[in-house]
């Protein structure tokens, strides 16, 4: 749940189906149920359903249903480490690389930080990421060397 984003954001994935979907959270936490036929036929699968016309699947009742299993606090839990995120998130450049490296500063070189590495930013570090890369010309860097990987501290 990504509530950094504007609408809120709700990722749902499954790595092992290869399935990953996003639906807009709206003011007053309400949830557009429409999937496309693609992504409807590909979530039945995941959760192991076969067709039966006299019961078909609901979005709306798996959401409903969902909905009855969220917590109404959550301790011990981590945030998740962009490489986490990269595997529901791969419209970015160079998806390979998901592990960060570090920051780039453009304006010693006289460079301006590229649409697709804001991009980035945003879909894997959040809209506070964004927006501070934005603003001071901020490039985030990436590998695919999870030994190289560093944590994630957002400049101010």
């Amino acid at each position: 749940f990504f509530i950094d984003e504007n609408p809120f954001s709700l990722l749902f994935g499954a790595k092992q189906f290869n399935i990953a979907f996003e639906l807009q959270v709206l003011p007053g936490f309400s949830v557009e149920c429409y999937l496309p036929d693609e992504t409807y036929k590909a979530l039945c699968k995941a959760l192991g359903l076969v067709y039966d016309a006299a019961h078909p699947f609901s979005t709306r009742a798996f959401l409903s249903d969902f909905e009855k299993h969220i917590p109404a606090a959550v301790f011990g839990l981590s945030k998740p480490e962009p490489h986490d995120v990269a595997a529901y998130r791969s419209d970015v450049e160079e998806s390979d690389k998901v592990y960060f490296c570090g920051w780039r500063d453009n304006t010693p070189r006289g460079e301006r930080v590229t649409p697709r590495n804001l991009h980035k930013t945003k879909r894997l570090l959040g809209e506070q990421a964004h927006q501070v890369c934005s603003r001071k010309n901020l490039s985030s860097c990436w590998t695919n060397d999870k030994s190289k990987s560093i944590p994630v501290s957002i400049p101010k």
